[in-house]
């Protein structure tokens, strides 16, 4: 399987992420770690999780994640086979991208992780009251002192991004070298319309989230009836409207065609999309891993793919 470069840094992935945002929500400890062996197992090597998972969850308070990779790392002795991504900024406790709330939030991160050092560390937001000039510097104090390697920006839109490398450029500070966006067959238009163009003049690396839109894309709910009783309800309530259906159908027609199922045919149009790294991608048995890291191995059809692109196309404004 052959990697793929974090924007302008060192750091090598394979091209699918495994997202840590289940790890002590939907799956606990001993589940997870399974997980994790077999992702690692299969030659994949980038975990994405952030601080805040998964405090939305009953009893849970922000953080879970992050301990169940660091205990696995411990166990296993796996550090030095990984790509580790966290994020800053969203969790209420360590809530925005001040330089001193960066200082003590990735201490936190960092001891609940079991680690010295991050691969990724990500702005999880765009935090707009606070100068880019200091979120900027405080990132880039981190990588001076070793604490993480490369930087990244969740939730930036294409203008901010440009900004924030402008600055780092006139500073010399260390650049965001990749971005987060939600990307999938559904959710589209943010990225394609803004975030895209900036991150390739760049050379801006691209690990998308959401890439299965929540699971929708996975195509095992027909019907909002199909949700009623899952944790992710809330999440995937918006995808089912006449667009939503008419990207299913043409995932359900392939998946006969290709022999491959509508998860896998929806993640190969991210890996073979323009500009994308990997998109991030959760699990919670075996077999759905099993599944989704299959479709790293899928090289879609140039005709398979334009039907999903046009199957999925949106409404563009009129100036």
């Amino acid at each position: 399987m052959q990697k793929r470069t974090l924007g302008r840094s060192e750091i090598e992935i394979a091209p699918l992420v495994f997202g840590g945002n289940v790890f002590g929500w939907t799956v606990d400890e001993r589940q997870s770690f399974e997980l994790l062996d077999r992702f690692v197992e299969r030659g994949f090597n980038a975990i994405d999780t952030a601080d805040i998972y998964s405090n939305w969850a009953p009893g849970n308070n922000g953080g879970e994640s992050e301990s169940v990779v660091g205990n696995w790392l411990a166990k296993r002795g796996r550090r030095d086979d990984v790509v580790l991504m966290t994020k800053v900024g969203m969790w209420d406790k360590r809530k925005g991208l001040s330089a001193a709330n960066i200082r003590a939030a990735v201490e936190d991160s960092l001891r609940r992780l079991r680690t010295d050092y991050l691969d990724v560390y990500f702005a999880h937001i765009d935090d707009t009251e606070v100068p880019l000039e200091e979120t900027l510097e405080a990132f880039s104090k981190l990588v001076q002192d070793g604490k993480v390697r490369t930087l990244g920006a969740s939730n930036y839109n294409g203008e901010r991004l440009r900004q924030a490398l402008t600055i780092s450029q006139e500073h010399q500070f260390a650049r965001y070298e990749v971005v987060q966006p939600e990307y999938n067959l559904y959710d589209r238009q943010e990225y394609e319309t803004g975030l895209a163009e900036v991150a390739e003049q760049n050379e801006v690396g691209v690990v998308t989230y959401f890439s299965l839109a929540s699971g929708f894309l996975s195509g095992k709910y027909r019907s909002k009836d199909d949700i009623a009783d899952t944790a992710r309800a809330g999440m995937l309530q918006k995808y089912f409207t006449p667009r939503g259906g008419q990207i299913m159908e043409a995932l359900h027609e392939l998946s006969g065609e290709l022999n491959a199922t509508p998860a896998q045919l929806a993640l190969a149009w991210l890996i073979g999309s323009p500009g994308v790294t990997a998109p991030i991608a959760s699990a919670t048995r075996i077999a759905q891993l099993e599944e989704i890291m299959d479709a790293a191995d899928l090289t879609l059809p140039d005709e398979a793919r334009r039907q999903l692109t046009e199957a999925s196309a949106y409404e563009t404004s009129s100036t």
